[in-house]
């Protein structure tokens, strides 16, 4: 699919946890983008023709974690607007969440039916 409207980028440095979060999306019809880390999402971001319809964020990741991507995309107008989710086993991710202006978490392992349902709430 084309439309920007269903377009999702999963930021997460597990490959098998990316893969299969972009596997029951794909399923469900959305396009997803996939990033091993924050720089690689910021990249997929600025580079992107369409925008993004949300981000799953992982918040422990090598090479930009997921509070320095969120800080760098805050900073740009054009990707702010852009709604965050966090995915992590981070036990604490609510208030975390709050902090990163975040508009929704999901702790790991994922519920595929609550996944499905936040990212039909943003897209």
């Amino acid at each position: 699919m084309t439309d920007h409207g269903r377009r999702v980028l999963v930021v997460e440095d597990d490959a098998d946890v990316r893969g299969a979060l972009a596997a029951v999306l794909e399923v469900a019809g959305y396009q997803v983008v996939e990033a091993a880390h924050g720089g690689e999402a910021l990249d997929h971001l600025r580079a992107a023709s369409k925008s993004f319809c949300m981000i799953l964020l992982d918040l422990f990741m090598p090479t930009m974690n997921g509070w320095a991507f969120r800080a760098e995309q805050l900073r740009d107008p054009t990707l702010a607007t852009v709604p965050v989710v966090i995915v992590t086993a981070d036990a604490t991710a609510p208030g975390r969440s709050g902090d990163l202006g975040a508009a929704e978490y999901l702790t790991k392992p994922v519920d595929f039916d609550r996944l499905l349902a936040v990212v039909a709430e943003h897209c």
